[in-house]
């Protein structure tokens, strides 16, 4: 055949011929140059092709076109469009076969290049192989060119870009907040989010999350945007992890991988990394089962760094004993910590715990009120450790505000039992802040899944101020629709000025509950640090203290 045709009409008679006779699929994998490399048999309806591997990293053409012959029109199959993509052919074509052995119609399709509408290939049809025209090479080398040119723009493969894909179930009705806040995980992570695929379901499928027809869809799609990370926005189950790995052959990792690995990058004290390390091991080992006998190692990267990969080979019993030994750890300096509440305590200064929904603007708040420099950023959980700052009152009241995790909504429950000692900071506070940003959309739920956290941890009956913080964001109707609705105090955590009712209402607050000028104005020790020396503090997630080991005195609100 020539080289610089598709397929010649007398190939295609004779593919037809033998279809008829043989009343099964025949097909031919061809190369540049002409040459017929394997010669291949299915059934009635569909061909097996050989393992020829696949040529992802490179993103060239493969060489190599399928024709095939079947009885019927000659329409190309989601098949055939599949194995054109993930086997990068040149092209492939279906040649119509008619009952007494006539080729008829002819469909063929190639790839695209990326493009603003996601289409992954272009299909054709003529009414038979002799209206083919020649030029095929000339053609292959004209879209060749095109494929290296996207590629140079930045679509090669990337480390850190990711397809994400999110099963919206019905009875759901916050889907598109939930897709913005992955959108927010992923940002936050440093991953790069090549494109977003929703599919509606009753739930998700048992074994591959989505339908097989969906998930070989989002497949092809990643490899033509040069995505090799899937990240869904539900928890998946062992068996679903492990059915779509094999299913694409993709790195697959779910919403509670994706947060855990945001929390490895947050972690700086040794407390934090012992907490994360626990809560990676205790995700993980459940999902170790069909590895044989050892833990493979693990993974760097997205959803694989952190303090706790040590990247050797850990079986599982090796995995279980080094969670004890970490929850001996927690628990160890979860005392130590317990010992610093207990000496706060015996002080009588008061706590006033800041809490809210991730990014809601907690660390902002604890800035502007005490005129520290804690890092605060647009970023889901820049907050990992806990951060405590005093606030002087005139007549020598003060208090002692704390800031710690943020929350979100279905927070993983490895990260709840690992984060445990780190949580019941809030457990000693007399009063809690309840920071909520007044302008994001999903605030109403984001409250809710705030108070829902509350509850499992035993604080609902705390009391507690609700703060609508980022109040500048909304126009004066929507402020007053909202405390119409909902009670609490509207500021701007950026404008100092914006948040003196809360302080006043603070002050009221210590009045109340007897703590008018209860701490002497002397006093460098109020909460017992000056015990520890700056190293353990560090160990115990103190990082908000001073390096004298005394929690660092806010400014006197005059």
């Amino acid at each position: 055949m020539k080289a610089d045709q598709l397929v010649s009409p007398e190939v295609a008679a004779a593919l037809a011929q033998i279809c008829a006779e043989t009343r099964r699929t025949v097909g031919l994998l061809i190369d540049r140059r002409g040459n017929v490399e394997h010669v291949v048999v299915g059934d009635i309806s569909r061909l097996y092709l050989p393992d020829i591997g696949r040529s992802r990293s490179s993103g060239r053409l493969r060489g190599i076109r399928l024709v095939r012959a079947c009885l019927g029109d000659g329409e190309l199959s989601r098949d055939d469009l599949t194995d054109l993509s993930k086997l990068n052919l040149d092209a492939v074509a279906v040649i119509g076969t008619t009952p007494n052995g006539h080729s008829g119609p002819v469909s063929w399709a190639h790839v695209l290049p990326p493009n603003a509408k996601h289409e992954l290939w272009q299909q054709h049809r003529v009414g038979h192989a002799n209206q083919l025209q020649e030029g095929f090479g000339e053609f292959l080398s004209v879209l060749e060119t095109e494929l290296d040119l996207k590629r140079e723009k930045g679509k090669e493969v990337r480390e850190n870009s990711a397809f994400l894909v999110y099963v919206k179930t019905r009875d759901e009705k916050q889907s598109e907040a939930h897709v913005l806040e992955l959108h927010e995980l992923c940002r936050t992570a440093g991953i790069e989010v090549v494109e977003t695929f929703v599919q509606s379901r009753a739930q998700l499928d048992p074994k591959l999350g989505l339908g097989k027809g969906a998930l070989e869809e989002v497949e092809l799609r990643c490899l033509q945007a040069g995505a090799e990370i899937l990240i869904f926005g539900q928890e998946l189950t062992p068996a679903q992890n492990r059915g779509i790995s094999e299913s694409t052959q993709l790195k697959v990792i779910d919403r509670t991988q994706l947060i855990l690995d945001i929390f490895a990058q947050r972690a700086q004290s040794r407390v934090g990394k012992i907490q994360v390390e626990l809560a990676q091991l205790s995700y993980r080992l459940p999902r170790l089962s069909g590895r044989g006998t050892s833990m493979s190692r693990l993974a760097g990267g997205i959803g694989g760094r952190g303090p706790g990969e040590t990247k050797l080979e850990v079986d599982r019993r090796r995995a279980r004993d080094r969670i004890r030994q970490l929850e001996k750890e927690v628990e160890r300096l979860g005392g130590s910590r317990e010992l610093l509440r207990k000496n706060r305590r015996n002080q009588g200064v008061p706590v006033v715990g800041i809490i809210g929904y991730t990014n809601a603007g907690k660390s902002t708040l604890l800035n502007g009120l005490t005129k520290s420099e804690v890092l605060a950023e647009d970023k889901l959980f820049a907050t990992l450790d806990p951060t405590s700052r005093r606030l002087r009152f005139p007549k020598d009241r003060e208090l002692i505000l704390t800031d710690t995790v943020g929350f979100i909504r279905d927070l993983p429950r490895e990260l709840m039992e690992a984060f445990r000692a780190t949580l019941e900071e809030m457990a000693d506070a007399d009063l809690l802040l309840h920071v909520i940003d007044a302008s994001d959309p999903a605030r109403i739920n984001q409250m809710r899944s705030t108070e829902k956290i509350l509850g499992e941890l035993g604080l609902s009956e705390t009391p507690r101020i609700r703060v609508w913080n980022k109040i500048d964001r909304l126009d004066p109707d929507e402020r007053i629709a909202l405390l119409s609705e909902f009670d609490g105090i509207c500021i701007s955590a950026l404008d100092r000025a914006s948040s003196r009712p809360l302080i006043e209402e603070l002050d009221r607050w210590l009045l109340a509950h007897g703590h008018a000028g209860s701490v002497p104005p002397t006093s460098d020790a109020i909460d017992g640090l000056d015990a520890y020396d700056p190293a353990q503090l560090l160990e115990l997630g103190m990082v908000g203290v001073s390096h004298d080991g005394t929690i660092p005195p806010g400014p006197t609100i005059h």
